[in-house]
């Protein structure tokens, strides 16, 4: 039996469907970027890193998985690639990411006035340190104008416990010629809310620094509900 012209379902060909996905996708993301949803967001990302296969549901996987798409990009490689389908290349591809928003969030603080741009100081190191699986401790050290003159993770620790030695803040601090100091840490329960902990070893590091004429302008905490100045819960 001779078969009529087109009455065959067509034949797509190789890899066609999610080509003209992203197509549209990319359409989608030029027009309206902050509309889409944070796992077509990341399947952008991902398409990089793997443009051979339709990457949909690792993306979806990935964000049941962590949370959010900032809590995938600022995950450990380690843990990323626990997630069937993760490689090296998609791992990389993520954490590019994140060192680009860091360093965006950052070129504000930079050759400026800490203190005067403290609201500027503030959205880099929620940028940098908020969604941090464990925890992490920087140190911003100003010089005499309270410019930015180096900016230095110290110590990562667990999910709950960083430990900072003030001997190694001071060492650190005569090092860089450091005037004044600005400690920042955060939270990974979200809740910025200094501990008993937080207290007690501000003090002993704001008084090591006292001792070598060195401020200690502020510690910041800070986690996914917002952060919590020292200075400004009078507690420096």
């Amino acid at each position: 039996m001779t078969k009529l012209a087109g009455a065959s379902p067509a034949t797509t060909p190789p890899g066609g469907d999610h080509r003209g996905h992203r197509e549209r996708l990319r359409s989608r993301f030029l027009d309206a970027p902050e509309a889409m949803p944070d796992y077509e967001l990341l399947e952008m990302l991902l398409g990089i890193a793997i443009p051979q296969k339709d990457v949909k549901p690792l993306s979806k996987a990935l964000i049941k998985r962590f949370g959010s798409f900032a809590d995938v990009i600022t995950a450990e490689v380690e843990d990323l690639r626990t997630v069937d389908g993760v490689g090296e290349v998609a791992a990389t591809v993520l954490k590019v990411v994140r060192e680009a928003a860091v360093r965006l969030a950052q070129a504000p603080v930079r050759n400026a006035s800490v203190i005067s741009g403290w609201d500027s100081l503030l959205d880099y190191c929620r940028t940098a340190m908020a969604t941090l699986p464990t925890e992490q401790f920087r140190l911003l050290f100003l010089d005499h104008r309270n410019v930015l003159i180096a900016d230095e993770v110290q110590q990562t620790g667990t999910i709950d416990h960083t430990p900072l030695y003030p001997r190694e803040v001071v060492k650190r601090a005569l090092a860089v010629h450091a005037s004044a100091v600005v400690m920042v840490h955060n939270h990974p329960s979200g809740d910025p809310k200094p501990s008993k902990a937080d207290i007690d070893m501000t003090k002993m590091v704001r008084d090591a620094l006292a001792a070598v004429a060195i401020k200690l302008h502020d510690h910041v905490v800070v986690g996914r509900k917002g952060h919590a100045s020292f200075k400004a819960l009078g507690l420096l």
